[in-house]
């Protein structure tokens, strides 16, 4: 992979090709803004290919796709084409997902139990945000290990999201997808292509948040996952595998890595 020579003192990227799903809005949007600005081609994508092309007008080196995270069909043509389009796949950002409000809009204020969530509602959440990541993945690893290299971001949440009372299905999907993120790791331990989880370290100001209740207090702001994620697209995280990090805690976390062993 060519290094981008960046003129500022931020990281040097190496993953510069790279996909973002669910990037329309939220942290997926936020994201995509910050690679795109650090220098890396990005392609996001939304169920609505249309919204997805307009909002990726706005950012530099920046291209949008119609994907459907839960339809193996699309995922295969939106894959396809963002490998054509940007000669290879370096880095993707498994982000698309769906919140509790699709299942109940009141979930902060009147929590209900997990016996009265429609079936349909708990499939389409799952089906999202569990079996999308799959999906994608399964279709861009192949790619990256021909390439010999290749870079995964799973998006994730805190571990009490996933246990929170009335979070049915969103808890369980969360739990899913971080487990499904460990085992992509073992598989893929030692063949050059790296996976790692990335979760904001809060409620964050995004679309899945209840209507009409803002503001909320200590509520975060999307463009907190800006810095580490284009640091784990940068030569800094060529050997970061397995690694669960956590935007609120970054700095930290990077001290820490620092300190002789």
């Amino acid at each position: 992979m060519a290094d981008i020579e960046d003129s500022t003192a931020g990281p040097v990227l190496v993953a510069r090709r790279v996909l973002v799903t669910g990037g329309t809005s939220g942290l997926g949007l936020a994201m995509a803004a910050a690679l795109a600005q650090a220098g890396a081609s990005v392609v996001l994508t939304g169920r609505d290919a249309g919204r997805a092309q307009e909002v990726a007008a706005t950012l530099p080196n920046a291209s949008g796709l119609g994907l459907d995270t839960r339809d193996e069909s699309s995922v295969q043509a939106a894959v396809r084409a963002t490998a054509d389009r940007l000669g290879g796949i370096d880095l993707l950002v498994n982000n698309a997902g769906l919140g509790m409000r699709t299942v109940n809009p009141s979930f902060h204020t009147d929590p209900q139990g997990f016996w009265l969530v429609p079936p349909d509602g708990f499939r389409a959440v799952v089906d999202t945000n569990l079996t999308g990541y799959f999906l994608v993945a399964r279709e861009v690893t192949p790619l990256m290990l021909a390439a010999g290299h290749g870079r995964i971001v799973n998006i994730s949440m805190n571990h009490a999201t996933m246990v929170r009372r009335g979070f049915v299905p969103y808890g369980p999907s969360r739990a899913g997808a971080e487990a499904l993120s460990r085992i992509m790791a073992a598989d893929l331990d030692g063949t050059g292509v790296t996976v790692n989880m990335l979760l904001p370290g809060g409620a964050t100001r995004t679309g899945m948040m209840p209507p009409g209740e803002e503001p909320w207090p200590g509520v975060l702001e999307p463009g907190i996952m800006g810095p580490p994620i284009v640091w784990l697209a940068s030569a800094d995280a060529d050997l970061v595998h397995n690694e669960r990090i956590v935007a609120t805690e970054f700095d930290d976390w990077l001290r820490q890595r620092a300190l002789p062993l």
